[in-house]
């Protein structure tokens, strides 16, 4: 996992945080940095895969698991997202619906954060992602590529969502799905 995207997010001045990074591929370390991070949140964490989210509730009582697709994220006013989708790999409807369900359940001043690999960046699924990012949050950073993460990948880091069907100057705010 790419550094730089969970750690930066002053987690522990927030009440809300939904994780949809890959729990199951993380370290020990890196699973209990976050947990630490967020001692005063409520730490939601969306998994698929019914057999990984039963391990994650038994290893991780303090975390409200939810077992579903991130399509389906049924929660408000959540103060972060942090994702470790496979943006690339999904269709554009299947990234469309994820990013309304993200943006809907984001309190006013959210943030959104996942990240992507940099050798995908030039494909039209990866540009379709940043293209959607731009159009559904105020604020868009890319970092710098992270050089020592294989593959070297870089973080998006997204802030104030624009409400679905909104117009913010007279540009659409995000694709209706």
């Amino acid at each position: 996992m790419v550094t730089g995207s969970a750690e930066h997010l002053a987690l522990e001045k927030v009440d809300v945080v939904v994780s949809g990074l890959p729990w199951t591929a993380m370290t020990a370390a890196r699973q209990q940095r976050i947990l630490d991070a967020v001692t005063a949140a409520r730490l939601t964490a969306v998994e698929i895969n019914p057999r990984f989210a039963a391990s994650l509730s038994e290893r991780f009582p303090q975390v409200d698991v939810v077992t579903g697709s991130a399509e389906h994220l049924a929660l408000e006013k959540v103060d972060v997202v942090v994702s470790g989708l496979p943006w690339t790999a999904m269709t554009a409807a299947r990234q469309q619906r994820i990013l309304d369900a993200v943006t809907a359940a984001l309190a006013p001043n959210g943030r959104f954060t996942t990240f992507a690999y940099a050798h995908a960046a030039w494909t039209p699924p990866a540009r379709r992602f940043a293209a959607s990012l731009r159009s559904r949050f105020a604020v868009v950073e890319r970092t710098s590529v992270v050089w020592g993460n294989l593959p070297p990948a870089f973080v998006y880091r997204a802030a104030l969502p624009v409400a679905v069907g909104r117009t913010r100057r007279g540009q659409p705010a995000a694709a209706s799905a």
